[in-house]
């Protein structure tokens, strides 16, 4: 495609910029096929606004005779406004936004075209992979071994290439397993307890449908996860009653006949359009300037979302007991496994593993549990609270589990040995980034795209030396102990970091920890010296 096609105006003089916490200022507007560009003209200033098209959620015009007004309403929140001269200019800019920022094709997006000059493409893309990530766990190679079963993706399209599956189970008997779970994820392992050799096991809904079918491969594998064991725990992320009315539409869960072993535990956690829903609530309840907080505060109850960080937080928790404290292996999933599952077992490996919690151990273990697992990020991260679009597949799964993270790091202010910038600049990359990290759905896309041959990967950048200062906790001390979150509702707090970073007391804030980041460096320097 050519973008120029899409670009009958490619730059206006004599727009006005109106942003929150700045005064308005007057320059040249440019469109490019992947940008916008705003260059202040008045005397004395340089200031550019960068803005990738990707990142637009909705745009909102009002048009005279003579000039147009553009709201622009971005994925991460931010709101800017563009006065433009000239009726047919304006018309002109806005149809070009429209379209460049909604292009299907993922190989046209701005990850394929970014080339930053201080860095070439990586020959190794990303931090981690399944190979390594066994090769990293001796104490797995008795009991666990890994299976490139999926490695044309015709098992499982969702999984990577080599997955982490019980010794004594061949390849043969998870073809057969695969057929028996939603989409083909089958049961396998994402974390190895150091400290009593236990594990957490992922996976989708078992397909038994009304009829009550059995898959003994399935219950094979199960059994050969806890061998030694006397029982393992199965989270499921439904309601009892969720659970039993998908059996009868050809889903299902383990019955205690076929899996006396294990047992089943029901956390409903909420996802897709709800989830969707609440973020678009909360959002309208941040942009409300004109409410007294009696009422904001009700807005803020009714959009439900502190109650889904709660249930994230609690189940995570619970996921962990089980591991840490009561010392039993577990399965978890909830319908296709490829949200909530990923949300509580990620929180769990924080909530229990020192490593993770570091700043290369936390982007490790989002690229193992997210990238390589399969979420949908393409489909979830389509659009945010502002799209005026009919909802599809639209989830903030991925913003949920970094407002959880935000909370425990609250909680735990030297624990993690990242800051809440990390988080904030994750919450705006998964929407719209230069990096083709969370591009595509699944590994099987990114494979047949090229994708990891032709764009840059964010969490290698995020550790280059400048980044990681930027992205580090000055505060943190390693400790072995797990951390174990408060979540009574007095304990959780709206994360104003992000919900509302373009507000003054938000920019008060940063600039408050800016400057306990700067001290706490000048300490350490003087220390050393």
């Amino acid at each position: 495609m050519e973008f120029s096609e899409h670009i009958k105006t490619a730059n206006v003089e004599d727009v006005v910029l109106r942003q929150p916490l700045h005064p308005p200022s007057r320059g040249t507007l440019c469109i490019t096929g992947h940008h916008l560009l705003f260059s202040d003209r008045e005397e004395g200033s340089s200031r550019q606004v960068l803005l990738l098209l990707r990142n637009i959620d909705a745009i909102e015009k009002r048009i005279s005779v003579s000039s147009g007004t553009i709201t622009i309403k971005c994925k991460d929140l931010h709101v800017l406004q563009l006065d433009i001269p000239g009726m047919e200019q304006c018309l002109n800019i806005a149809r070009s936004i429209e379209t460049l920022s909604c292009l299907d094709s993922v190989s046209e997006m701005y990850p394929f075209f970014y080339r930053p000059c201080d860095a070439n493409l990586p020959d190794q893309w990303g931090l981690s992979s399944p190979e390594k990530h066994y090769s990293q766990m001796k104490e797995l190679h008795d009991r666990w071994r890994l299976s490139t079963v999926n490695r044309e993706y015709l098992v499982c399209p969702s999984y990577p290439p080599a997955v982490i599956v019980p010794k004594n189970i061949d390849d043969d008997m998870l073809e057969k397993v695969a057929k028996f779970r939603q989409g083909g994820r089958f049961p396998v392992l994402c974390y190895y307890h150091r400290k009593n050799g236990m594990v957490i096991m992922r996976s989708s809904q078992l397909l038994t449908g009304a009829n009550r079918k059995r898959c003994r491969e399935d219950e094979q594998l199960l059994q050969a996860a806890i061998e030694g064991s006397d029982k393992g725990y199965i989270i499921d992320t439904r309601s009892s009653q969720q659970a039993l009315q998908a059996s009868m539409t050809g889903g299902g869960f383990e019955s205690k006949s076929c899996y006396s072993s294990w047992k089943r535990l029901h956390r409903q956690m909420e996802r897709g359009k709800a989830l969707q829903e609440s973020l678009i609530k909360l959002v309208e309840a941040c942009g409300d300037e004109y409410h007294n907080m009696d009422r904001w505060l009700s807005k803020l109850e009714n959009s439900k979302w502190l109650s889904h960080v709660q249930t994230a937080l609690s189940t995570a928790g619970l996921l962990a007991e089980c591991v840490e404290r009561d010392g039993h292996s577990v399965l978890v999933y909830g319908s296709e496994g490829k949200d909530s599952t990923l949300l509580i077992s990620t929180l769990a490996q924080l909530i229990m593993d020192p490593y993770c919690r570091t700043l290369e151990g936390f982007l490790a273990l989002l690229e193992r549990e997210w990238i390589q697992a399969g979420h949908p990020f393409q489909q979830r991260c389509a659009h945010s609270a502002y799209s005026h679009a009919r909802l599809q597949q639209e989830s903030p799964v991925f913003l949920l589990l970094l407002d959880c993270v935000w909370q425990l790091w609250r909680q735990f202010p030297l624990a993690l040995g990242f800051s809440e910038a990390l988080l904030l600049r994750l919450a705006t990359e998964a929407y719209a980034s230069n990096y083709g990290t969370f591009l595509c759905n699944s590994d099987q896309e990114r494979c047949v795209l090229g994708l990891k041959e032709n764009t840059h990967c964010l969490f290698q950048a995020l550790l280059r030396p400048r980044e990681r200062d930027c992205y580090s906790n000055p505060l943190y001390e390693h400790t072995e102990l797990a951390i174990w979150p408060s979540v009574h509702p007095q304990s959780l707090q709206l994360w104003r970091g992000f919900f509302l970073r373009r507000t003054p007391q938000a920019r008060h804030l940063e600039e408050v920890q800016e400057e306990i980041r700067n001290m706490v460096f000048k300490w350490g320097k003087l220390a050393l010296s």
